[in-house]
């Protein structure tokens, strides 16, 4: 068992069903969840980046940073497009769908051992290195469809959108 299952199995039984220790209205707690998501977000990243082992500069980054910027961008383009022609939906709400969809999962990735040392897998390293990649490339397209949506700020000619979720966000994704 994974720690997420174990994580999973602990939430469901301190919540509602079996002891009920925890009720949370996700409507009148979203701020509570928000955090505790971004923590567990942040854990689950954290541990995926301690277990690879190789240095930032390393050529062998290549791979997992096309996986999450390149293929992540054409994922969501191709989701959005999807979602526009096929399902008719808003461009905001079709960009929105790519960018929740297109990323994997870092705690399944975190699943993924890499081996340590001088020649790690490179399929496990470039999937571990993806997953841990990804969800802050998502960052971006999910604000921007927020954003067409009206529901996120993305400045006059999108320029807060550019420089602070695209460019800033891929920035600190990068470090």
């Amino acid at each position: 068992m994974s720690g997420a299952m174990i994580y999973l199995c602990a939430g469901f039984a301190l919540g509602q069903e079996w002891f009920g220790l925890i009720t949370l209205d996700p409507l009148r707690h979203a701020d509570v969840l928000e955090h505790v998501a971004g923590a567990a977000l942040l854990i689950s990243l954290f541990t995926v980046g301690l277990r690879m082992g190789v240095p930032l500069l390393d050529r062998r980054w290549i791979v997992p940073l096309r996986l999450a910027f390149v293929s992540m961008a054409i994922t969501v383009g191709l989701v959005a497009l999807a979602g526009v022609w096929g399902l008719g939906m808003p461009i905001g709400a079709a960009v929105l769908l790519g960018g929740i969809l297109a990323p994997t999962d870092p705690v399944l990735a975190s699943g993924v051992r890499t081996e340590r040392g001088a020649d790690p897998d490179r399929l496990r390293f470039s999937l571990a290195g993806e997953g841990g990649l990804n969800d802050g490339t998502a960052f971006p397209f999910v604000m921007l469809g927020l954003g067409l949506l009206g529901l996120h700020e993305l400045g006059s000619a999108n320029l807060r959108w550019v420089l602070i979720d695209l460019l800033w966000g891929a920035a600190l994704e990068g470090c």
